[in-house]
């Protein structure tokens, strides 16, 4: 088994891995990204890095014999001016820079390949958490009905028309109408969002309408980046009034699956998975 190199961002998708590694006792090493990384990701062995200090992070795990890394947990995009840059990451810096200009997709490929330079092998959230993508079907006791399939229909084509444009991974329908789309504010901001519309676009607690969809974008690399939900998007979403989340089977990462099905039973949403080439 080899050893991981956990590279951490913010958000729970980091913890969801590190717990994985032990519960699996498989050697972990977190590198936790200065200013991104929760304080949580102290509890695992490992050390802080800085995002431009490229240098130092490989270093970092090959000094703990990491073979293999995961990049996991939300970065925003840096204002490349006031980055620090050790002297590997201002090497990079042209090309992360050039990579940054065609989309978040192109930068995330350019630093994967710059660790595989070094030797090491990439893999996915998902291929170190098992169970942590959303298969076809229902999560939970609650399933959409019929009333919501032209909702789910356009947000999830509406989600893949942002893929194809690399602006973001996530769009709100209700009603047959596309609410709020996600640029680089994030999920949790889209849904804040549509929280603050009218009650008769998007729908109430008493009432809810509306399905947010979360899919990949296209041609992506899935080893990252690739759409999340969890028990916060489960509250944003029924405090914004909405039905249900769909996502793509294989395709949405599910961060504490238990607490999170838990809390869509609990406030009565439906948590669905549709696989792609059946998607409506």
């Amino acid at each position: 088994m080899l050893k991981l190199g956990l590279i951490a961002g913010g958000g729970g998708l980091p913890l969801e891995v590190a717990r994985a590694c032990t519960a699996a006792e498989r050697p972990l090493f977190v590198v936790r990204l200065r200013g991104f990384a929760d304080k949580e990701m102290e509890a695992f062995p490992g050390d802080e890095s800085g995002i431009a200090e490229m240098g130092r992070s490989i270093k970092l795990l090959k000094q703990a014999g990491c073979k293999a890394v995961c990049f996991a947990g939300q970065v925003n995009r840096p204002d490349f001016a006031a980055l620090k840059p050790d002297l590997r990451g201002l090497a990079a810096m042209p090309g992360a820079i050039a990579a940054a200009s065609r989309g978040d997709d192109e930068l995330l490929r350019f630093l994967m390949r710059e660790f595989e330079r070094d030797g090491f092998l990439v893999e996915g959230a998902d291929q170190v958490v098992a169970g942590l993508a959303i298969g076809e079907g229902v999560l939970g006791r609650i399933a959409p009905t019929e009333a919501h399939r032209l909702d789910i229909d356009i947000a999830l084509r509406a989600a893949r028309a942002l893929g194809d444009l690399d602006i973001g991974q996530a769009a709100v329908s209700a009603r047959g109408l596309v609410l709020a789309m996600e640029a680089a504010e994030g999920t949790a901001a889209l849904l804040t969002r549509v929280a603050g519309l009218p009650a008769a676009l998007r729908g109430t607690s008493a009432a809810p309408v509306g399905v947010l969809a979360k899919a990949p974008k296209s041609g992506q690399d899935r080893r990252v980046d690739l759409p999340t939900v969890g028990v916060d998007t489960i509250t944003a979403a029924a405090a914004a009034g909405l039905a249900g989340i769909v996502g793509e089977a294989a395709g949405l990462l599910v961060v504490d699956r238990a607490g999170t099905v838990a809390m869509a039973d609990e406030l009565g949403l439906f948590i669905v998975g549709v696989q792609p080439s059946r998607a409506p």
